[in-house]
């Protein structure tokens, strides 16, 4: 039962993982599983601690939204530049096997009724 460890400290009501540790009231209730983030109405984001007295919930959702939207940035930025060296890399090379085979065979061909 987590409401026995309300007004001690952060750190013995977190040994029980099931409990939700409020600073700003000293209370540790029971975390509510049924809901991702705690109502405001048991504890605030800032106030709320769970697993770590050294974190709260606004810095955690915070800090995982800014490494969240950087890896997506990064993927996009190396996805741009491989689909640019890539096209680059096939200008560079200039006409692929089969253009080279179709332009060979025309030009047999032209020199064939050419000799006609």
């Amino acid at each position: 039962d987590c409401h026995q460890y309300t007004n001690k400290s952060c750190e013995e009501c977190l040994k029980n993982v099931t409990c939700l540790w409020c600073a700003s009231s000293g209370r540790c209730v029971e975390y509510p599983v049924q809901r991702v983030l705690p109502p405001a109405n048991l504890c605030e984001l800032r106030s709320a601690r769970w697993g770590a007295c050294w974190v709260n919930f606004e810095a955690l959702i915070i800090a995982m939204s800014v490494v969240g939207g950087t890896i997506l940035i990064m993927l996009g930025v190396c996805c741009c530049c491989c689909c640019k060296k890539k096209s680059k890399k096939q200008v560079l090379e200039g006409p692929d096997k089969d253009d080279e085979r179709a332009a060979r065979e025309q030009e047999k061909r032209r020199v064939r009724q050419e000799e006609r």
